[in-house]
C-alpha cells in the first residue's frame, strides 16, 4: 500500500513494480481519492425539497455565505460550491424554470449579458486564458440541479489542471471561494459590473 500526500491511497496488487510505485494489477488495481468536502454535495442530491438557487434568491442577507456575486431582478450569479476549476460561476434566472423554452426573451438576454459580464470580472480578477461556457439539461446530461436551469462559466488556463486531470482524474482548486468572492466583488465595484 502506498500513501501519496495523505490524500490518495493506491493498492498494489501482485506484480507491482516497486521502482515505479505503481501496482501491476492492471485493471484490478484500485485507486482512491479521499474527498470529504464532497459529502455536502452528495447528501444534497438526496434532498429534493429546496432548490439552492431559489434559497439564495430568497435570502439576500446570506449572500456572502451563499457565495452570491450578483443579483438582479431577473437573475443571480453565484460561485459554484463544487467547482470544476477556480472561478467556476453559475448564472441562473430568478424564476425556477428547467428549460430554455420556458425563459422569456428578457431573461435570455440578461443571462447572456451576465455571462459576458462574468467573463469580464473573472478576466480582471484572475486572468484566465479562456472559458468553458455551457448548460446541462437533465441529470443524465450532468445537471446537478435539473429543475432550475443555469449556465456554467468555467475559467481555464493553458495547462491549468491537465496533469492532475489526465493522470488521476483530479482537479486542483487554487483559491478559497470566499477569497475569490471578495476579489470578484472588488473588481465589480471598481469597473461597474455587471453593466447590463
Amino acid at each position: 500500500m502506498t500513501i501519496d500526500f495523505g490524500l490518495r491511497i493506491s493498492d498494489s496488487g501482485p506484480g507491482a513494480n516497486p521502482q515505479s510505485g505503481k501496482g501491476g494489477g492492471g485493471i484490478l488495481e484500485q485507486n482512491r481519492l479521499w474527498a470529504p468536502w464532497r459529502i455536502p454535495y452528495i447528501r444534497g442530491l438526496e434532498k429534493n425539497d429546496e432548490c439552492f438557487l431559489c434559497h439564495d434568491l430568497a435570502h439576500p442577507e446570506e449572500d456572502v455565505k451563499n457565495l452570491v456575486l450578483w443579483r438582479t431582478g431577473r437573475s443571480i450569479v453565484v460561485l459554484n460550491r463544487f467547482p470544476y476549476n477556480n472561478g467556476h460561476l453559475l448564472v441562473a434566472p430568478a424564476r425556477h424554470i428547467a428549460e430554455l423554452r420556458e425563459a422569456s426573451e428578457e431573461e435570455m438576454l440578461e443571462l447572456v449579458k451576465l455571462v459576458r459580464e462574468s467573463q469580464r470580472a473573472l478576466s480582471l480578477a484572475i486572468h484566465p486564458h479562456g472559458f468553458n461556457v455551457g448548460l446541462n439539461f437533465g441529470r443524465c446530461a450532468g445537471a446537478g440541479l435539473p429543475e432550475h436551469m443555469h449556465i456554467h462559466i468555467v475559467p481555464r488556463w493553458e495547462g491549468d489542471t491537465n496533469f492532475m486531470s489526465v493522470c488521476s482524474d483530479t482537479r486542483v482548486i487554487s483559491q478559497s471561494l470566499l477569497d475569490l468572492l471578495d476579489e470578484l466583488k472588488r473588481v465589480s465595484a471598481e469597473h461597474g459590473l455587471p453593466a447590463l
